[in-house]
Formats: C-alpha cells, sequence, structure tokens
C-alpha cells in the first residue's frame, strides 16, 4: 500500500496589499524593484479578526466543494501551523467539529513553519503506509501578516496569509509519496523567530503599551535575519536535494517538475541556477499571493496542476525550508 496526493484545495484572504500600495506607505520603495527583489505584487492579508484556524476552515470547505469526497470518508486529520487558537486544545480538533468531520478521526496538531507541508506529508504518508487511516486530510495555514510590525517594509513584501487542504490517500497501485529527507539546526533558531508569542516570552502590559499602534502586536512579532537565512537555505537546500536523489536511485533529469517552499522569488532563482534546474522544469508562483509559509507548496503544487505543468504520472521534487531552522524534502508521483 502506497500514500498519494489525491487533490488540493486552497484559500487566500480577500484583502490584499499590492506594491503600489506598500510603496505610498514606503516611498524609498519602487514597485518593479519589489518584483525584481522578490517576485511578489500583491499579497492576502487577513482579516483583523480572522485567523489561521479560520483561513484552515475555507480551505477545507472549499475543498468538499471542489472535489467529490465525502466528509464522512476522511478518517484523520493534520492541522500544520505556527498559529494555533489555544495552548490547549489541539487545533486540530476545533476544526474537526468545525468542519464536520467524523467523531472517529485522529486529530492532530503541527507547528514546523515553512518545512511544514512536507512535514505533514511524511506523517500522512506513515498512517496510511501502517494502515491507521485511509484518507488524511492535510491542512496548513499561517498568518504572518498579523506578526509583522507594519513599519518593517522587508517582511511586510515577502509575507501573505493563506491556506491548503490536502487529500493523502491509500492506493495499491500508485507509487505515490516516497521516501523523505530531514535536517534541523536548532543554533540558527535565533535567526527567525516570532518574539512574545509563547510561553518562553509572554505577552506583557509593557510589550502591548510599547506596540499599541500596531494593534499592539498582541500574536507577537517576527524578526528576521534575512542574510543569514539566505546563507542557511543555501548550504542545506542543495545536499538535501542530492541525498533524495540517491536515496530515490534518480539523476536530477529524471525530476519532471521541481517544486520548492515559495520564499521569495530572488532565492528561488538563486537556487535553480546552483542546482542548473532548466526554468521549464523549475515552478514558481508568487507573483499573486506571496510567502505563505507552510501553503506555499500545496498552494505552487494546485496552480501547476491546473497549468498542466504537474500531470498524472509526473515525478515531482518538493523541498522545504525555514523557521527552526529546519528542512525536509520528498519525491512524489502525481
Amino acid at each position: 500500500m502506497s500514500a498519494v496526493i489525491k487533490a488540493i484545495s486552497y484559500y487566500l484572504p480577500e484583502k490584499t496589499l499590492s506594491n503600489e500600495q506598500l510603496c505610498a506607505i514606503f516611498p524609498n520603495l519602487i514597485p518593479d524593484d519589489i518584483v525584481k527583489m522578490t517576485g511578489i505584487k500583491k499579497r492576502h492579508i487577513s482579516a483583523p479578526d480572522e485567523i489561521a484556524s479560520d483561513i484552515a476552515y475555507a480551505a477545507g470547505e472549499q475543498f468538499f466543494e471542489e472535489h467529490p469526497i465525502e466528509k464522512a470518508a476522511i478518517d484523520f486529520l493534520i492541522f500544520i501551523s505556527d498559529a494555533l487558537d489555544y495552548k490547549g486544545p489541539t487545533t486540530a480538533c476545533i476544526l474537526q467539529d468545525r468542519l464536520g468531520l467524523p467523531k472517529t478521526a485522529g486529530v492532530l496538531d503541527s507547528l514546523a513553519g515553512c518545512a511544514g507541508f512536507v512535514y505533514g506529508l511524511s506523517m500522512a504518508k506513515a498512517l496510511i503506509e501502517s494502515r491507521q487511516a485511509k484518507n488524511v486530510l492535510l491542512l496548513t495555514a499561517d498568518m504572518p501578516t498579523k506578526v509583522v510590525h507594519p513599519e518593517d517594509y522587508e517582511l511586510r513584501m515577502i509575507f501573505s496569509d493563506g491556506g491548503a487542504a490536502t487529500l493523502v490517500s491509500a492506493s495499491e497501485n500508485e507509487s505515490g509519496i516516497g521516501d523523505f529527507v530531514f535536517g534541523t539546526d536548532g543554533s540558527g533558531a535565533k535567526n527567525l523567530m516570532t518574539h512574545y508569542s509563547g510561553a518562553r516570552q509572554p505577552i506583557t502590559k509593557e510589550w502591548l503599551e510599547k506596540h499599541k499602534d500596531a494593534d499592539g502586536m498582541k500574536h507577537g512579532m517576527m524578526k528576521m535575519n534575512g542574510s543569514e537565512i539566505f546563507i542557511f537555505t543555501l548550504k542545506v537546500v542543495l545536499p538535501m536535494v542530492k541525498e533524495l536523489l540517491q536515496k530515490a536511485k534518480m539523476e536530477m533529469g529524471d525530476i519532471d517538475l521541481f517544486v520548492f517552499h515559495q520564499a521569495n522569488g530572488f532565492l528561488l532563482n538563486v537556487l535553480r541556477r546552483k542546482m542548473k534546474i532548466p526554468e521549464e522544469k523549475f515552478y514558481v508562483y508568487l507573483e499573486n499571493c506571496g510567502n505563505t509559509v507552510s501553503a506555499s507548496i500545496p498552494i505552487a503544487l494546485k496552480e501547476a496542476m491546473k497549468e498542466g505543468k504537474a500531470k498524472k504520472g509526473d515525478k515531482i521534487l518538493l523541498a522545504s525550508f525555514g523557521i527552526g531552522y529546519s528542512w525536509a524534502g520528498t519525491i512524489i508521483t502525481l
């Protein structure tokens, strides 16, 4: 028995932030320069009362509208997000009820940042191949715009809110999801961190007062050392791709499409060139949705399928990397 990706849907909040709007706030920026630096023209911004689980719920409802699968067929729900509703209960419990999934379904939360989708695939594969589940609904959703300070134009250029719903199912005939490569280097945690967002640094009255002009930054505030993140990514992604190919006994030319975490256009282009991947085999979907953290790979996969660039039977290499530091990759067959 193997685990295969059967279908994907996604949801992006209605409100957007264009480059022109961003440049009106920061006159030192130029729209064309933003595109050159990031590959992004607009981002999606969640409503003030819309949080990650609402985005995941919307993606889930979209999924069941778009695909012919009954909610009763779902026997496990995995929610991947860095923005859970509570310390307890798990947000996946709440989403099970909101979506009307069976009470016999298992649920699980996981915080894995930009590497979250691939981590989620590994858990779904394990559940299916150990015959504990047949249909796993993987929800990935994040709200990074709520932890970016209004004056931090570098992060505002990149990040966008969004969510995706991916169905991973059991199959007797299809090859599906392959082996995984994982990596972690916690020494880099300080280079991409959301401060005042948890037990180590709880929100204080002083913090809320200090940031009252930014709605108190009540979800915390992300800070990123961009140069260190860039160096880390170049250091780990290339060896990860080589190891994945070795595990699968494949060559670069055997891969039909490469879909990486959609971090930003400049970084992706550097990675592509260093690995000598032809442009037509390297899929980028950033222009109209930005970096949606854990949802970026499934959103890109969905768009690649819509455009006919990812087809049934294609071998697609997925590579994710980010906060932690953490990274994960796999090769899937559609």
